[in-house]
């Protein structure tokens, strides 16, 4: 089973993805050999706690407030370079890495819409909202890796990285101005961005489900005849299933 694992081809076509991709490797390579991959993904992980942990108490101190944008830079050191300084030292553990970063991030994404809420910068149900549409499209994804081979990590141009950006703003604009209006009436701020945040999740959610059903359906279709389903075009490939670049 292990000998037999094969690494997904990753997909990003975020707006940042190359400038991103160029700073990594150039951060990578100026790492001291004592830092490795799991110091950073510890540090993305404990970053993220801490995000959440600022947007929790900022009501209270809101000095606090202040501290979301270097922790969601922290976040991105941590997060984002953590696999790269894996491939650039030659030190891949694609199964092990996958798994640890992943649900690392599954729990990061709780820490700060849990912090949101609980502050009441957010309602619960909105968040609880914005939650299952992010779990609902980490699912897709997680099993399109699996099933087709390829790792979307970015739609429409937005990947980690930009979102990151898209919240830092939002604690921002949270400082000075946490109602807004909309068509006449007035919501929070947060409250705006879980409603599109939940819908757009879930709207590319199923879009990427219909393509990748298609797609699997045309690798493994259904046998002409019944007596017909050991054809030997009936067997999966990944060939099949990742389009030409």
């Amino acid at each position: 089973m292990a000998n037999g694992f094969v690494e997904a081809q990753r997909n990003s076509t975020a707006l940042l993805t190359g400038i991103e991709r160029r700073a990594l490797i150039a951060l990578a390579s100026r790492l001291p050999a004592r830092i490795n991959s799991d110091h950073l993904t510890a540090l993305g992980f404990i970053s993220m706690f801490l995000v959440g942990a600022c947007f929790a108490v900022f009501r209270e101190v809101p000095a606090a407030l202040w501290g979301v944008v270097p922790f969601l830079a922290l976040n991105w050191f941590g997060d984002s370079l953590d696999g790269t300084l894996a491939r650039v030292r030659g030190h891949q553990r694609p199964r092990y890495g996958f798994y640890v970063d992943h649900i690392l991030d599954t729990f990061g994404i709780l820490f700060v819409v849990g912090g949101l809420a609980l502050s009441g910068a957010m309602t619960p149900i909105v968040a609880a909202a914005f939650l299952v549409a992010y779990y609902i499209l980490s699912i897709e994804i997680y099993l399109a890796t699996y099933c087709v081979g390829r790792f979307q990590m970015s739609f429409w141009g937005l990947g980690p990285t930009e979102l990151r950006i898209v919240l830092a703003t939002g604690a921002l604009m949270l400082a000075v101005k946490p109602v807004v209006t909309v068509f006449g009436v007035q919501m929070l701020l947060f409250d705006v961005g879980g409603i599109v945040g939940a819908v757009g999740l879930t709207f590319i959610a199923i879009v990427s489900a219909a393509r990748n059903t298609r797609r699997l359906y045309r690798a493994e279709p259904l046998p002409e005849r019944a007596d017909s389903g050991q054809a030997s075009g009936s067997r999966l490939r990944t060939s099949d299933l990742v389009p030409d670049a």
